[in-house]
């Protein structure tokens, strides 16, 4: 068994709000939660208007697996447009 968790940083420029940050980092869980069917919330940063450190996490039997749906995960955020990925690590646990 395979557990692996990544912690994504992100900055969100076109934020001006609390409010405005919370639309778009829930809008980002929502939509990796569903595309991935992973782990994932927000872990820090939590008062910071433009700035979110996620958490996202992932089990398999397949270390190969848990590396590559992390790291598409991360792929798919930078792509997305909303938010600015600034830095993420990805750590795998095998038992």
């Amino acid at each position: 068994m395979t557990v692996g968790s990544c912690k994504i940083e992100l900055r969100i420029p076109d934020s001006a709000s609390l409010k405005a940050k919370r639309r778009v980092v829930k809008s980002l869980k929502d939509r990796v939660q569903a595309r991935f069917n992973v782990g994932i919330a927000e872990v820090d940063r939590l008062d910071d208007w433009q700035r979110a450190t996620l958490g996202v996490a992932t089990v398999s039997n397949d270390a190969r697996l848990v590396d590559e749906t992390l790291s598409k995960v991360v792929n798919w955020i930078e792509a997305n447009g909303e938010a600015l990925v600034v830095d993420y690590e990805i750590d795998l646990v095998t038992h």
